[in-house]
């Protein structure tokens, strides 16, 4: 057997392989190419970039790749209409956005012919967000990296919402492997997203100390923080998560206002661009919960042969 086909509007990947879109600067247009290249979507994360950023990082996933490029998204961002809007401008394939719900998204995405996906954690949201005209939905569970909408595992998620709608169903949260891959389809998804073991690959924008993280941790480093953005969020555990967990994090001593809202516990922002950039002892490091099946770092298109071809050689045994 093959891998699922996944149609997303008009676009069909020649694999149903999405990748995350992990901010802060670790999902840019180098990696988004790599993977649209290899026949999967590549995704652009755009809240913490300016338009000017953003509308650059798209045209330099354009030089690199003519496969299907998009944007991740978090509604929470301050500047989330003025981002997607210069998305639109730009011609991007698709949109995928989370962290909060926005109705005139699919209002602006259906002017431009733009497929949009929401990641949603309820069937009720799903079936909302079908009857706005998504083009599909990612369904992400509770395993997953970074910001968590819910604590329900994908596993249980996915056939839930599959059975509650139309569109295709997309699903995410600590998927890794070939194993992985499996299970998901088995559960009825039509696609899935894979975020930290793209956030493992030659071509993310990560310092190679962050990535070398990723190697050494295990099972036991994963630790659930509460961000400022409101929402828990899955993170490897260092000096900066026990100061959280601990309560004896320091608040910001100046604001940007990327947030709609903020509870300013601590910047995240600047927490997220010092793992990015290799300060680890100050960064906070999003991580889905199966973070000890990474092993090595390897070239995303490698990634996507070597789970392409194992996923197929098993099915046929």
């Amino acid at each position: 057997m093959k891998l699922p086909v996944l149609k997303v509007g008009g676009l069909i990947p020649k694999y149903p392989i999405i990748q995350g879109g992990m901010a802060i600067r670790i999902s840019t247009s180098r990696l988004a190419a790599a993977v649209a290249n290899a026949g999967g979507i590549g995704i652009i994360a755009a809240t913490a970039l300016d338009e000017t950023e953003l509308k650059g990082e798209i045209r330099k996933a354009r030089e690199k790749s003519k496969g299907i490029i998009g944007i991740n998204i978090m509604f929470a961002a301050t500047r989330f209409k003025e981002l997607v809007c210069t998305a639109l401008e730009e011609g991007i394939d698709l949109i995928i956005q989370g962290a909060g719900f926005s109705r005139d998204i699919f209002r602006w995405c259906a002017e431009a012919k733009t497929p949009l996906v929401p990641i949603v954690s309820t069937a009720k949201l799903a079936r909302i967000s079908e009857s706005l005209g998504a083009a599909a939905v990612v369904v992400e569970g509770k395993e997953a990296g970074g910001h968590l909408g819910t604590d329900q595992s994908m596993r249980v998620l996915v056939p839930e919402i599959k059975a509650a709608i139309s569109i295709p169903v997309i699903a995410a949260g600590g998927i890794v492997d070939t194993g992985d891959l499996q299970e998901a389809f088995s559960l009825g998804a039509n696609g899935v997203q894979m975020g930290i073991r793209f956030a493992a690959s030659e071509e993310a924008n990560g310092a190679p100390s962050l990535k070398e993280a990723y190697l050494r941790a295990t099972a036991e480093d994963i630790v659930i923080i509460q961000s400022p953005v409101g929402l828990p969020g899955r993170a490897i555990r260092n000096k900066f998560t026990d100061e959280i967990l601990l309560g004896k994090v320091k608040s910001p001593q100046t604001c940007e206002g990327c947030l709609k809202k903020c509870t300013a516990t601590f910047c995240i922002k600047e927490a997220l661009i010092n793992a990015q950039q290799g300060n680890l002892d100050q960064g906070l490091i999003f991580s889905g919960q199966y973070i000890e099946k990474i092993t090595e770092i390897l070239p995303a298109g490698k990634m996507i042969r070597d789970l392409v071809k194992e996923y197929e050689e098993i099915e046929e045994m």
